[in-house]
C-alpha cells in the first residue's frame, strides 16, 4: 500500500464522517416530535444522555 492510497483512503473516512456527522446534527436540530416520527434512535432515551458517536472519527460508536 503507497503512502498516497493510504491518504486517500484517510481523506475519504474522514469526508464520510463529516457528513454522517452534519446529518446527525440536522436531525438533531429538529423538534423531538418530528424525531421521534422519523425513528431517530435517540428521541425516545434522552433522559439516559447516551450519545452515539459518527465513527472512529468521533471516539468509535458505542
Amino acid at each position: 500500500m503507497s503512502i498516497l492510497s493510504s491518504i486517500g483512503r484517510i481523506a475519504t473516512e474522514f469526508s464520510a464522517a463529516r457528513a454522517r456527522y452534519q446529518t446527525e446534527r440536522a436531525i438533531r436540530s429538529l423538534p423531538i416530535e418530528l424525531q421521534k416520527d422519523i425513528g431517530w434512535p435517540e428521541a425516545a432515551d434522552t433522559k439516559t444522555g447516551t450519545r452515539y458517536g459518527v465513527g472512529s472519527w468521533a471516539g468509535g460508536v458505542k
